[in-house]
């Protein structure tokens, strides 16, 4: 195993204070109506009580509420282990991870070929992969007198290329009949930063409309059209601070603030986010063929005519070595995932992150490569 010395970026933004969310790791989960979704109480073999050591890592902006806490929960069991996680965007994350910056990342998209390749040099065998977060990404949208919005795949991605410009639009009336749309322009905004955000939602409007949206999918926004921000939370501000403004955000990045959510049009009817849709559209998905068996990844069922099923989600990874240089630090990785796939892991996730627990046929493949760590 070949695991290069840190290369620490110069600030790790995100190294919250942990005892702040010291009690929300026994947090119930909301209550789904998929029976196949919620995590395992599979476990493997106790990590050793006296762990110690650092751990830089980063990578996914959605994930960093979860990703606090995960680390709360995990230091109640391993106080001597300190995580630091940057949440610098997927791109990033994943770039940091095989470059040895990180020693796990999180990417809302999942490595390209060139990718894994270069993480193998980082690490001994085939580098692990899977979801460790399942989150619907909004349609949300800032329009004044305007409280309710229905979509389609057709129109939303007609929106984002530029080519619907203004809210009364026809397509747009059409979906919404009774409305009393204004004449007011549309002002797209997007991530400007390397976005596994941008990556599904991409994805989703080539799979769902591809007539319309010519691109495939892409972790960096394809035009200059419209308004760029960084991050999550830019993106919330910049749609929020103007009137006709629309972005793609993950769903808990729009919770408290003044943006409406557009309603997403799957088969008859007109669907709003939610993380039993995201996770019922995920167990759905089929698994991608051909990966090394550490590497547990899906074709995201964007084209569902399920109304019990949302398109526009995110099944957010994981990117870690199957082993490090240094023992104890593959053992803290172990005892790391293996909290953040339990089934208190992902309840403490969905309560705070708003996110869906992992299915648990999922949770019992991922704990299986977990298992076969060291």
């Amino acid at each position: 195993m070949k695991l290069k010395r840190f290369i620490v970026p110069a600030v790790l933004a995100a190294s919250f204070g942990l005892a702040a969310c010291g009690g929300n790791a026994e947090a119930g989960s909301p209550a789904t109506g998929d029976a196949t979704a919620g995590a395992s109480s599979t476990t493997t073999d106790p990590a050793p009580a006296d762990l110690t050591g650092k751990i830089a890592a980063g990578g996914s902006s959605a994930q960093q509420v979860a990703q606090q806490v995960w680390r709360a929960g995990f230091s109640q069991q391993y106080p001597k282990v300190t995580i630091t996680y940057d949440p610098v965007g997927s791109g990033t994350g994943q770039q940091n991870f095989v470059t040895g910056a990180y020693t796990f990342a999180g990417s809302d998209s999942v490595m390209d070929d060139a990718t894994v390749a270069k993480a193998k040099s980082q690490c001994s065998g085939d580098p692990i992969e899977f979801p460790v977060y399942i989150s619907p990404i909004a349609v949300a949208y800032h329009l004044d007198g305007v409280t309710s919005l229905n979509l389609d795949a057709e129109t939303t991605a007609g929106i984002f290329a530029g080519q619907i410009t203004r809210w009364n639009d026809p397509a747009i009336a059409k979906l919404n009949p009774g409305a009393n749309l204004p004449n007011t322009e549309i002002t797209p905004v997007h991530r400007s930063d390397s976005s596994g955000t941008t990556w599904n939602f991409t994805d989703y409007l080539h799979r769902a409309a591809p007539k319309v949206w010519k691109n495939t999918a892409d972790t960096d926004w394809p035009s200059t059209k419209g308004e760029s921000a960084e991050g999550t939370s830019g993106v919330v501000g910049a749609a929020q601070g103007g009137n006709g403004t629309i972005a793609y955000i993950d769903e808990s990045g729009v919770r408290n603030t003044k943006l409406k959510v557009a309603r997403i049009k799957v088969g008859p009817k007109f669907v709003a986010p939610s993380a039993d849709g995201a996770a019922a559209a995920l167990a759905s998905s089929k698994q991608v063929s051909g990966t090394a068996s550490s590497i547990l990844t899906f074709n995201l069922n964007r084209t569902t005519t399920d109304p019990d099923e949302y398109p526009i989600f995110m099944a957010s990874n994981v990117i870690a070595c199957q082993a490090y240089d240094d023992p104890s630090t593959t053992a803290i990785v172990k005892a790391w995932l293996a909290h953040v796939i339990s089934a208190d892991g992902q309840k403490a996730a969905a309560a705070n992150a708003y996110s869906a627990p992992l299915p648990s046929a999922i949770v019992a493949k991922e704990q299986a490569i977990v298992d076969r760590m060291g």
